[in-house]
């Protein structure tokens, strides 16, 4: 029997291009607290809409408009002028965000996950553009926002001025983020094999899975 295509296969492990740090494979053991000394942030209220900017003046149409017989439909975008030998333009492709895997037990992945948020934000990354996954116990932040209620906590996601913390069952309503963290620290098996997936759609550019590499390649069926 043939074997089966390993999950990752497609996604090729390559080095981090030079604007996204390089993190280090192994977690640095576990800190003092789970939120690593950080204070909880305070509901921020979303900024209103901006008003309409005013319609900006046409430009004046011709003396005497063109007869309806003359006028010819506009050529569609890529498409070969009559005569022409010249190809149709091809759509580019779209390329896949760079998957990296940080080896950690399901205590030390949120530990290992709050390390390689550190590092995306020393190395310049904005805050907003990162989203942290959790498959087991929420994170600290998670459960604090949450206590205010889901319209505070979803207004603070749709504003994108900090890091985002969210459960893994939270991740079809979460928008996708150029870096998304992914902590395996527990859960049922079905959560984190139904997660992964959907956070590398959300993921722009990086994905970063922390967690048993054992367990996480048993979940994908392949070796990362």
């Amino acid at each position: 029997m043939a074997r089966a295509a390993p999950a990752f296969d497609r996604y090729q492990l390559t080095p981090l291009s030079p604007e996204e740090p390089q993190i280090p494979e192994s977690a640095q053991g576990p800190r003092a607290t789970p939120t690593s000394g950080r204070t909880a942030s305070t509901p921020r209220p979303v900024p209103g809409p901006r008003p309409a900017a005013p319609p900006r003046p046409g430009r004046p149409g011709p003396s005497r408009p063109m007869p309806p017989a003359q006028r010819t439909p506009r050529e569609s975008a890529g498409a070969p002028k009559p005569g022409s030998n010249a190809p149709a333009a091809t759509p580019t492709s779209v390329s896949q965000p760079q998957i990296q895997l940080i080896p950690a037990s399901a205590e030390g992945a949120l530990d290992a996950a709050e390390e390689a948020l550190d590092m995306l934000l020393d190395s310049g990354r904005a805050p907003g553009d990162v989203l942290v996954i959790t498959t087991g116990d929420p994170h600290p932040w998670t459960a604090h926002e949450l206590s205010f209620g889901e319209d505070s906590y979803w207004a603070q996601h749709d504003a994108r001025d900090d890091v985002f913390y969210a459960d893994a069952s939270a991740l079809g309503r979460a928008a996708s983020r150029p870096v998304v963290v992914v902590a395996v620290n527990g859960g049922a098996d079905e959560v984190a094999t139904t997660a992964l997936p959907i956070a590398l759609g959300r993921a722009g550019a990086l994905l970063i899975v922390c967690g048993d590499p054992e367990r996480i390649n048993s979940l994908l069926g392949a070796g990362v």
